[in-house]
């Protein structure tokens, strides 16, 4: 294991220099639990805790370190774990909101693409969506994996339904458990990327990423007879290095997702409706029942379907904006 292997660069050596100069070290959260973090350095993969003034400093929950995130280690002397100093900036950042906390959650660091995994009996294009403005936010390259493909009457069908509601971005329908098509998967490691999984429970993303690692690092579960469901097995996230170049970052399957600060973006997945919308009479309207409204008038016409503006309106409604730290 190399920092290098794990995406360390030239810029992410220029960005610590001042934490070398305090004799501290490089590193990468590769595990997160609730009492302590999983670092990997460039020698050795150890146990971290944080210090009181990093806890202490933060504005909100998101804040703290997380997996995939670089950070500045001072080691231990004794028996003790190390301890993480400071968190180096990231260039993206996978954040919903933890609808328990009601919170940002920070489900992913520095991840430089997304695959947003489904199957055949999950579609479900409202989420895709919502999944697809998660990604944007974060500024990762998004890619939609329609896993257990061989389960699928029609599975060009299935592949068109989703291009259909993404268009633009790249679709690739594959069956893990028979590594039927993986192969397409490869060049998105290259360079040492990161790529992130996120989807629901049962889409089999610890198959593919034990087909991807080439070996079984993921628990796994046969599917349900009735159903072909997988069954949830990751529980927390975390990192994997692969010895073919790149890593993966694997996440617990959501049964829900609200967004938390999407609200810059949102035009991003409904940039249909957002050029609609300059039409309207009101600057402010909400394409309910205002009078003048050019995004109504569209879906009366046939221009737009009810459906994608039912979605727009919905996720609309959920977004949060962030507070955020002064720069």
């Amino acid at each position: 294991m190399t920092l290098e292997a794990l995406g360390w660069s030239g810029r992410r050596q220029a960005e610590f220099a001042a934490h070398a100069a305090e004799g501290l070290v490089p590193g990468r959260v590769v595990g997160e639990h609730r009492s302590h973090y999983r670092v990997a350095t460039d020698s050795t993969e150890l146990t971290a805790g944080t210090t009181g003034s990093i806890r202490n400093s933060v504005v909100q929950r998101s804040d703290l370190p997380g997996v995939g995130d670089f950070v500045a280690l001072r080691l231990a002397r004794g028996d003790g774990p190390a301890i993480i100093e400071a968190v180096l900036p990231r260039t993206t950042a996978l954040i919903r909101m933890a609808s328990s906390e009601r919170q940002p959650q920070l489900l992913a660091a520095n991840v430089d693409v997304v695959f947003i995994i489904t199957a055949p009996d999950d579609l479900n294009p409202p989420r895709i969506e919502r999944y697809l403005a998660l990604v944007r936010e974060s500024r990762a390259v998004p890619v939609i994996v329609l896993n257990k493909a061989d389960l699928a009457c029609d599975a060009g069908g299935t592949t068109r339904q989703i291009v259909a509601i993404a268009p633009g971005i790249a679709v690739h329908a594959i069956s893990a458990r028979d590594r039927a098509g993986i192969e397409v998967l490869e060049p998105y490691f290259a360079g040492s990327q990161t790529v992130g999984f996120i989807g629901s429970s049962g889409v089999g993303k610890s198959t593919l990423t034990n087909e991807l690692l080439g070996r079984a690092a993921q628990l796994t579960q046969e599917v349900r007879a009735h159903d072909s469901r997988g069954r949830h097995t990751t529980t927390h996230r975390q990192l994997f290095l692969r010895s073919q170049g790149g890593a993966i970052i694997d996440t617990p399957g959501m049964r829900g997702l609200e967004l938390w600060s999407a609200g810059a973006n949102v035009g991003n997945d409904f940039d249909d409706i957002e050029g609609l919308a300059a039409g309207c009479k009101f600057r402010n309207c909400r394409h309910d029942s205002e009078p003048g409204c050019a995004v109504r008038a569209a879906v009366g016409r046939g221009a737009l379907e009810a459906k994608h503006l039912a979605t727009y309106v919905k996720f609309s409604s959920q977004v949060r904006v962030s507070p955020r730290k002064a720069s």
